[in-house]
Formats: C-alpha cells, sequence, structure tokens
C-alpha cells in the first residue's frame, strides 16, 4: 500500500480520526490508519484520502487490517464497496 503523505490536510484527518497519538505516528502506519478512517472517516474525509489511494489500496486496507477497529457495520459497508462478497469475518486478535 502506498504512504499517505504528511500535509496540513492529513495532519488535520489525522488528529481527528487518531486523537490519541500524533499525526505523524498515525499516517507513518498507512494500513493501520486506514481501519481508522474505514471505522470513523466521513464521506469528505474518504474523498481527501482516495486522492492520494486507489482502490487497490482499500483492498489491502482492509485485507490487512489489524483486529478491533472496524466495526461490523463499516467492515460490511468496506467490503461491498471494494466488490469483496461474501463479506469475509472481522479480523480477530490471536493469542498463543
Amino acid at each position: 500500500m502506498r504512504p499517505i503523505p504528511l500535509n496540513d490536510e492529513t495532519k488535520a484527518l489525522a488528529a481527528r480520526l487518531v486523537w490519541f497519538e500524533p499525526a505523524d505516528e498515525a499516517l507513518a502506519d498507512p494500513i493501520r490508519f486506514m481501519a481508522y478512517a474505514f471505522a470513523r472517516a466521513t464521506h469528505e474525509d474518504m474523498k481527501l484520502l482516495l486522492s492520494y489511494l486507489d482502490e487497490s489500496d482499500l483492498a489491502e486496507a482492509l485485507a490487512k487490517a489489524p483486529p478491533g477497529i472496524i466495526d461490523p457495520r463499516s467492515w460490511a459497508y468496506w467490503n461491498a464497496r471494494i466488490g469483496r462478497y461474501p463479506t469475509p469475518p472481522l479480523p480477530t486478535r490471536q493469542f498463543g
């Protein structure tokens, strides 16, 4: 997946979506950042992100999404949006 550039727009977006860490840290891992975007971003936020990413980036971010970030409704929506049907199970944490 291509990196998401660090600029004024993406910093502001990162500050809203991943408020508990600095924007540069949030954007450093685009897969994890996109998981938060899938769960919390508005339509306008996603339009901004799609100016830097393409459909294959979305598919990769979903395929590699860390567990515990994306809610079931958002998971179903974004998988349908990229044409992944039936929707696979949500990512789960593995212990042991």
